[in-house]
Order: C-alpha cells, then structure tokens, then sequence
C-alpha cells in the first residue's frame, strides 16, 4: 500500500491522524534534522498498521514534509 504522509516535526505529542484514505497527518516530537524526524515516523506508521518497521519504507519525499511511504 501506498500512502501520503504530511510530517509535523518538533510537535508536543505524537500522534498519527487519517485525513482520508490513503492521507495521514503524522505529528512526530522529532527535530527534522538528520533524519531523526522519518525514523520517528517510520516508528508510528508500524505501530500504526501493527507490521514491522522493516516493511514501512519512504519511497519520496526525505527532505520534504509530505513524503510518500510504502507499507509492505
């Protein structure tokens, strides 16, 4: 499965939102520096669709704030 995700780094809590199908809004305590804040999100996409973090991989987007993530 593929989906679109909108990065909100350096929030106060975290928190995984469904905005519609297959658009999530991923709020993450992370700074976006050095890709602290994608392993932060590759984090809650798994616990989110309870699979392993080995089968959550961003496809697009590293330095963006809407990346595009694949779900194995």
């Amino acid at each position: 499965m593929r989906i679109s995700v909108r990065v909100r780094p350096n929030s106060k809590i975290e928190s995984v939102e469904k905005t519609s199908e297959r658009e999530f809004t991923i709020r993450v305590k992370a700074p976006p520096t050095e890709g602290r804040a994608n392993d932060a999100v590759v984090k809650a996409l798994a616990e989110y669709f309870d699979v392993p973090k080995s089968r959550v991989s961003l496809s697009r987007g590293a330095s963006s704030k809407i990346k595009i993530f694949d779900i194995l």
